[in-house]
């Protein structure tokens, strides 16, 4: 922890005694890097709009173009329910989830540069097979192939990003990564709602467009340094140094480096990280980082307005260009959410972020159900102000969610996590995240018609959990080093039984510093 506290047999706690400045390199290496996210963004934008486009449903689901245009000028929660249709989007996280295995074992042995680039290059196929996609078997080949590159990207780009980062300002550094996936999300409805208007194959466009991130990430990722973490892990010390000394502008950097030494040691003692990861003393990490955050990041139900935003709007009664607009407001919104984030999370904490965030979803998601169990019925028109007026709550939803459970539930896991188990618990949090990402975007469409207003209420029960989950369980790790992240659990009220203060992440004695 910066400033002193705990030293430990490792050589702990030198943060006080680390040195940096940003230099040119460090800001190259994190924005080609942060690139990831745009990846992951730009497919999250762009299949919501996809999947609304008159040309896309009369080539691929004739029956729910049919079944749109009988009831156009309608409101009807169950106008686009259809498993099919629902799995050209979930299959992506699918793929995701089981690539995510492969990520963890190139990730730790060949790099994080190396799973960055091969997500790129699965992506960039991945993009061209949906772009010329014939038949819905195509489609779901290129949606796999771009879900191994999502798995890969989202498996290095936050590790990446916070072991390149200083302490003092990796929070704001690793939400590059939030960052870049928002302007994928706002850059793919500015597209979706341009090629609407091309026909009949403006959708080839959409997806055809997911190319061009992955040449720039791949381009640029050629060019970029390995993490010095990574490259002590594998045994290039001299290189990791060199790395060390650019990155942080200056050859003072002996602290730091003999910390990643410590660090390093005691990941090689551990032959298998993943079980390693269930032992007591990695409790925390394993329940807070693997499990909970990223799942509870998926079950706000944020996901569901990304994905299905033009949908959403369509069921409620909003033409096709209209809806796409108005989902362009909502990604637009996250944009924004995501440049506060990062210009205030080092500042007040992640904690803060997560409950005054988690307090406003609840207060939007309850007045969302409120008014469309008031205003909304089948087969009526939803009137204009009602119209306006969800647009401008979800407005209010994405802003609160795009600072808090959005960048955080990427920040914190990869924060967390000890050197020996980092890559298996990156691993675990791709993998959690995908499956409830996957079943969302299965589950949506057809709990919207089943649940009909109550699908929001249902949401909004689940953001009281986790914000009583985070309140009671999750300690501040603002400006803490990453390497001395341990040293919470130690003297948190609960965590503190799983990892005493006698025994750290790699059994040596802990001392107080006099």
């Amino acid at each position: 922890m910066a400033g002193g506290g705990f030293v430990d047999s490792r050589g702990g706690c030198r943060a006080h005694l680390y040195e940096y400045r940003i230099t040119p390199y460090f800001v190259f290496a994190c924005i080609v890097a942060a690139m990831g996210g745009s990846l992951f963004g730009y497919d999250l934008g762009v299949s919501g709009g996809v999947t609304s486009m008159d040309d896309f449903l009369k080539e691929f689901f004739p029956k729910i173009y049919r079944r749109k245009q009988e009831h156009l000028q309608e409101t009807d929660y169950c106008k686009y329910d259809n498993q099919i249709l629902t799995l050209f989007t979930s299959s992506l996280y699918f793929a995701a989830l089981i690539s995510t295995f492969g990520a963890s074992y190139v990730t730790r042995y060949k790099g994080r540069k190396a799973s960055i680039l091969w997500g790129a290059t699965s992506f960039f196929v991945g993009a061209v097979i949906n772009a010329f996609a014939i038949n819905i078997a195509m489609l779901i080949v290129g949606r796999c192939l771009l879900g191994i590159g999502i798995g890969f990207g989202n498996q290095a780009v936050p590790l990446y990003l916070s072991e390149m980062a200083p302490a003092m300002i990796r929070g704001a550094v690793n939400q590059l990564f939030q960052l870049t996936t928002c302007l994928g999300i706002f850059v793919a409805n500015f597209i979706n709602y341009g090629t609407e208007k091309i026909h009949p194959w403006g959708w080839r466009i959409s997806l055809g467009l997911a190319t061009l991130p992955a040449v720039l990430m791949f381009v640029g990722g050629l060019f970029l340094p390995e993490t010095p973490n990574s490259l002590v892990e594998q045994g290039r010390l001299e290189e990791a140094r060199a790395v060390l000394e650019k990155v942080r502008g200056t050859s003072k950097v002996d602290a730091e480096f003999e910390d990643l030494m410590d660090a390093s040691r005691a990941a090689q003692a551990v032959k298998h990280p993943l079980r390693n990861l269930l032992k007591r003393k990695n409790r925390p990490q394993l329940v807070i980082g693997a499990l909970a955050i990223p799942a509870f990041q998926q079950l706000t139900g944020m996901n569901s307005i990304l994905f299905y935003a033009p949908v959403i709007f369509q069921s409620l009664g909003f033409g096709s260009g209209a809806s796409l607009f108005s989902s362009t407001i909502t990604s637009g919104a996250l944009v924004a959410a995501a440049l506060i984030s990062m210009a205030f999370v080092d500042r007040f904490g992640r904690r803060f972020f997560f409950l005054e965030a988690g307090a406003e979803m609840i207060c939007v998601l309850v007045a969302v159900a409120i008014t469309l169990a008031l205003k909304f019925g089948e087969g009526e028109d939803l009137p204009k102000g009602i119209g306006i007026f969800l647009i401008i709550i979800i407005c209010v939803f994405v802003l609160a969610y795009g600072r808090s459970w959005g960048p955080l539930g990427w920040l914190v896991p990869s924060e967390i996590f000890p050197l020996e188990t980092r890559s298996a618990g990156q691993s675990m949090v791709v993998c959690v995240n995908m499956i409830f990402t996957a079943l969302i975007a299965q589950c949506f469409l057809a709990s919207l018609c089943h649940l009909k207003y109550g699908i929001f209420l249902v949401f909004a029960g689940l953001i009281v959990v986790m914000s009583c989950f985070i309140l009671l369980l999750l300690p501040e790790t603002k400006q803490v080093p990453i390497e001395e992240v341990y040293l919470l659990w130690q003297k948190h009220w609960f965590w503190k039984n799983y990892c005493p203060l006698l025994e750290n992440n790699n059994g040596p004695e802990l001392q107080e510093n006099p």
